[in-house]
C-alpha cells in the first residue's frame, strides 16, 4: 500500500457555514472557559481561524478535560455529581465519571416543546405521519408504566422484535427510563440469529411484531415470535404489536394496546443510574459462533451522542434526520438518539429498492429530510442503475447525505456531487458497532476530498499503527485508538473475566484498541479506509486492502458488485479469486476479464491481479451488509460452509451455497 495522492476537493464550506456549526460555537466557548486554542493564537474566534486539528489534539491529550467540557457544555443533568472524570484510563477498564447517576432518557425529553413535531415516520403499509414531542412523550411514559406493572425494573433486560416504528423508538425511550436495559433485533432476522443473541441475556420482556410488509410483500412473523417464546425461557411476558394486520393477536402475549392502556394519563419519569450502568446491548455480526454482546452505557453513549450528533453531525433546530437502517444495526440507535440534539428524526421502514432504487430519495422529498443517511452499497446502486434524485423530486431541502457500511468509492463521491452539486456536504463515515458512533467521520467546516473521510472524530485518538506499533502518515496500518473513550463496551455479556473482550480489541497491540480495519491518515487530516485488516491480501509484501480492488472493480460499468479472497494453495503459494455480479446481459466472455485486469493493475498493483474471475449471482452479506470474505475463503480452503458462518446471521444465505460447490473445480 503506498501513499495516496491528493484527491481534488469537491465541497469547501463557506465562511457563513462555518461560523454557524455547532462545533465553533463549541470551540468558542471552549476557548473562553478552558482556555483552549482552537483559532490559531491571538485571541481570535472568528470562523476563517477556526483550527479542527487543534480542537481535535486537545481532546485526545487532555482526555479529562475534554470530555468534562462535553458534560459541561451541553448540561448533562445528573442526580448526583462524579467525583472525577477518568480514575483509571487503562484499557480495558477505564472508569469514567465515578459516582456520577443519570438518565439516557432524561435528556431526550428535557426542555422540549410538546407541539414540536419530533418524528416523522413512514412504512411500505402507511403514508407518512408525525409524532409531536407531546405524544412522543405520552407514548413513551404509557410504555414505561405498562412494563412497570410487568415487573420490570432497574437492570432487567427488554427485547425487541420489532420494525423501525415511531412505537420502537418509544419503547427504547421507556426502557431507558426505567433503568432497564434494551436490546433489538429487526423481524428479517431468522429465529436462530434472534434466539443467538436474545438468549444471551436473559429477557425478562420480549416486544413482537405480527409481521410487516417489505418489497411489496407480506411477512407474518407471528409464528416466529411463538419460536422465540419457546426457545427464552426467562421471558415472562410477551407483548404483540399489531401492525401488519390491526387488531392481530396471538394466544398467550399481551396487545400492545392493553400494555400502554393503564398509563394512558401517565407521565415519564426517570430511573438514576450509574454513569456506566447498561443502556443497551448491541452485537456483532455473528457469522462464525455466537455473536458478541456488547454492552454499552447510559453515561457514554450519551456523551459520545452528545458530542457526535451535535458536533460532528451538526444536527440543528429544523433539521430533519433520516438515516435508512434497521432495529438490527447501530445505525438506529444512532439515529433515535440524534432527539438529544434540537433537530428531529425521520423514520423509514421499507425496501430501499421497492418500488424502485428512488424509494428514498422519494421519503426524503416528501418528509423534507435536511441529512439523508445511508450505506455505501445504496448510493454505488444509485450510481451503477442511473438513479437521479432530484430528477422529479424537490429535495430542496436537502443539505448533507452521510454515508456509512462500508468505504464509499471515489467514483460515488463525484456521483453525489454530480447529482446535487457543489452546496451539499457529503460525510463519510467509520467506526460501528462496537463504539455505535465514528471513530472516523464528518466534520461540518473541513473540505470534502474525493474518496476521504474527512476527520478524525473528538476525543477519538486514532492512529494508523505499524505492526511494531509505530505510528504512520500517509501510509497504511492497522486502525488503533490509543486513549479509552467513554462509549466503548462497558463489557461483553456473558463474559465475566474480561477474556473475550481482551481477545477481541486489546490482543495485538496490549492496552490499545485494535479496531480490525486498515486506515490511512493522511498529512492533512483525512482518513481512508481499506477493508478489514484480517482480509488483507499481500503479495510479496505488497498489502492490499480489498477495498481498494472493489474501488478498481466496480468502476466498470458492467460489474455490479464483487467478492476477493486469496485462498492458500497445498504447495505454499496463494490464487487471488476475484468474485464478480455483472450487470444484466453483460458476461465473462468479451472484454470484462481484460478490463478488469487492467485497472487493478492501473489502480491497485500488478501483482493484485486476480488469478482467476469467476461470475456470481449475488455476493454472500451479513444483515448489517457486511461481505463475507473471510467465509468465503474458508469455504474454499475446504471448510464446510456450517462451521464457517451461521445462515441466520446471513441477508443473502443461498448466495453462499455457490462458494461450497466450486471446492474441488480448478
Amino acid at each position: 500500500m503506498t501513499e495516496s495522492s491528493v484527491p481534488r476537493v469537491l465541497w469547501q464550506p463557506d465562511e457563513r457555514r462555518i461560523d454557524s456549526a455547532n462545533i465553533v460555537a463549541f470551540a468558542r466557548w471552549a476557548a473562553q472557559e478552558k482556555g483552549v486554542d482552537a483559532f490559531g493564537g491571538g485571541g481570535s474566534t472568528a470562523a476563517r481561524d477556526f483550527d479542527y486539528d487543534a480542537l481535535w489534539r486537545w481532546s485526545v491529550t487532555d482526555v479529562d478535560g475534554f470530555w468534562a467540557s462535553i458534560w459541561d457544555y451541553f448540561g448533562v443533568r445528573a442526580h448526583t455529581p462524579y467525583e472525577s472524570v477518568l480514575v483509571d484510563r487503562s484499557m480495558p477498564g477505564a472508569q469514567w465519571f465515578p459516582g456520577a447517576t443519570l438518565n439516557y432518557a432524561e435528556h431526550i425529553f428535557e426542555g422540549r416543546d410538546d407541539d414540536a413535531v419530533a418524528i416523522r415516520h413512514a412504512s411500505e403499509l402507511h403514508e407518512l405521519g408525525e409524532w409531536t414531542w407531546g405524544e412522543l412523550r405520552e407514548r413513551t411514559a404509557a410504555i414505561a408504566a405498562g412494563l412497570r406493572e410487568l415487573g420490570v425494573g432497574q437492570g432487567d433486560r427488554v427485547v425487541a422484535y420489532l420494525p423501525n416504528l415511531p412505537e420502537t423508538a418509544a419503547a427504547f425511550y421507556a426502557v431507558a427510563s426505567l433503568g432497564a436495559v434494551w436490546s433489538s433485533c429487526s423481524p428479517d432476522f431468522g429465529v436462530r440469529s434472534v434466539i443467538d443473541r436474545f438468549a444471551q441475556i436473559e429477557p425478562k420482556v420480549l416486544l413482537a411484531v405480527d409481521g410487516y410488509r417489505y418489497g411489496g410483500k407480506d411477512f407474518d412473523r407471528r409464528p416466529v415470535v411463538e419460536e422465540l417464546r419457546g426457545a427464552l425461557p426467562t421471558v415472562e411476558h410477551t407483548v404483540l404489536l399489531d401492525h401488519l394486520t390491526p387488531g392481530a393477536e396471538l394466544e398467550g402475549t399481551l396487545p400492545w394496546a392493553d400494555l400502554t392502556a393503564s398509563g394512558a394519563s401517565a407521565e415519564p419519569t426517570f430511573t438514576p443510574v450509574p454513569f456506566d450502568h447498561p443502556l443497551w446491548v448491541l452485537y456483532s455480526s455473528g457469522t462464525t459462533g455466537l455473536p458478541k454482546a456488547i454492552v454499552q452505557g447510559h453515561g457514554g453513549i450519551l456523551l459520545e451522542q452528545l458530542k457526535n450528533l451535535n458536533l460532528h453531525l451538526d444536527a440543528q433546530e429544523h433539521d430533519r434526520v433520516f438515516w435508512f437502517t434497521t432495529t438490527g444495526w447501530m445505525m438506529w440507535n444512532f439515529l433515535v438518539s440524534v432527539l438529544l440534539t434540537k433537530a428531529s428524526i425521520v423514520l423509514y421502514d421499507g425496501s430501499p429498492a421497492a418500488p424502485d432504487l428512488g424509494a428514498l430519495w422519494d421519503v426524503a422529498a416528501e418528509a423534507g429530510v435536511t441529512v439523508f443517511g445511508t450505506s455505501a452499497g445504496y448510493l454505488s446502486s444509485c450510481m451503477k442503475e442511473g438513479v437521479h434524485p432530484r430528477r422529479g423530486r424537490d429535495l430542496s431541502a436537502l443539505k448533507a447525505i452521510g454515508s456509512t457500511g462500508s468505504p464509499l468509492s471515489p467514483e460515488a463521491f463525484s456521483w453525489v456531487y454530480d447529482e446535487f452539486g457543489a452546496d451539499l456536504w457529503l460525510f463519510s463515515t467509520s467506526g460501528g458497532t462496537d463504539i455505535c458512533s465514528c471513530l472516523v467521520g464528518g466534520t461540518p467546516t473541513l473540505p470534502v476530498y474525493e474518496g476521504e473521510i474527512q476527520s478524525r472524530g473528538l476525543g477519538m485518538a486514532v492512529a494508523s499503527w505499524d505492526p511494531e506499533g509505530k505510528e504512520l502518515i500517509g501510509e497504511v496500518g492497522e486502525l488503533v485508538v490509543t486513549e479509552p473513550a467513554p462509549s466503548m463496551p462497558v463489557f461483553l455479556w456473558g463474559d465475566p473475566d474480561g477474556a473475550r473482550l481482551r481477545d477481541s480489541y486489546f490482543a495485538v497491540y496490549p492496552g490499545i484498541w485494535r479496531h480490525g480495519d486498515w486506515i490511512e491518515i493522511t498529512d492533512r487530516g483525512t482518513a481512508i479506509i481499506y477493508g478489514r485488516s484480517d482480509s488483507t491480501i499481500n503479495r510479496g509484501g505488497v498489502r492490499m486492502g480489498t477495498s481498494e480492488i472493489y474501488r478498481a472493480v466496480l468502476a466498470l460499468d458492467d460489474v455490479v458488485d464483487a467478492l476477493v479472497v486469496d485462498v492458500p494453495q497445498e504447495e505454499g503459494t496463494s490464487r487471488i479469486e476475484l468474485f464478480v455480479v455483472l450487470r444484466e446481459g453483460a458476461d465473462l466472455e468479451g472484454d470484462v476479464p481484460r478490463e478488469i485486469a487492467r485497472r487493478i493493475r492501473t489502480d491497485c498493483s500488478p501483482r493484485h491481479v486476480p488469478d482467476r474471475v469467476r461470475a456470481i449471482a449475488a455476493v454472500p452479506r451479513t444483515l448489517s451488509g457486511k461481505v463475507l470474505e473471510v467465509p468465503v475463503k474458508r469455504i474454499l480452503m475446504g471448510e464446510r460452509p456450517e462451521k464457517v458462518a451461521s445462515r441466520d446471521s446471513l441477508a443473502n444465505p443461498e448466495a453462499l451455497d455457490h462458494f461450497s460447490e466450486l471446492i474441488g473445480r480448478d
